[in-house]
């Protein structure tokens, strides 16, 4: 499902604004030597807040404290976050004066995510617009 201005809606099941991410989760050089590129790939998307970073970003750049505010997120989350996609290479930056602006690397990222959400679409699994707080997704039963 798409919201109003072509983005993908992801889903927000759990909230948990002060957790920081292990690093463990994220796809290191390290785990990916030992992995083909599809599973870190799809390893590196498989955590929800990575997934609504990535959908943040998709209608454009946005600085750390714009995705905080937005996501709802610790500066510290985001921050991890970024930096696992980044080390993926679906993420970058620019610099413009003391702030940085996170942008997508390959907007075709995009295109796998709403091919997914078809694929979970046509298998039963279907997502809605999150009511409480309009900015995310929660699986509708």
């Amino acid at each position: 499902m798409t919201s109003e201005w072509g983005m993908l809606f992801i889903p927000c099941w759990r909230y948990h604004r002060g957790m920081a991410m292990d690093d463990a989760e994220c796809v290191t050089a390290a785990i990916a030597a030992g992995v083909s590129p599809a599973v870190a790939l799809f390893r590196s998307l498989a955590d929800e807040t990575r997934l609504r970073i990535v959908a943040r970003l998709a209608p454009g750049e946005a600085r750390v404290v714009d995705l905080t505010g937005e996501l709802g997120l610790a500066q510290s989350t985001v921050s991890k976050h970024l930096a696992c996609l980044r080390g993926c290479g679906l993420v970058d930056y620019r610099v413009e004066g003391r702030q940085s602006f996170y942008a997508l690397t390959r907007p075709e990222l995009m295109d796998l995510l709403r091919a997914a959400e078809g694929v979970l679409a046509a298998t039963g699994a279907t997502a809605a617009l999150c009511p409480s707080s309009g900015a995310g997704i929660r699986a509708a039963r």
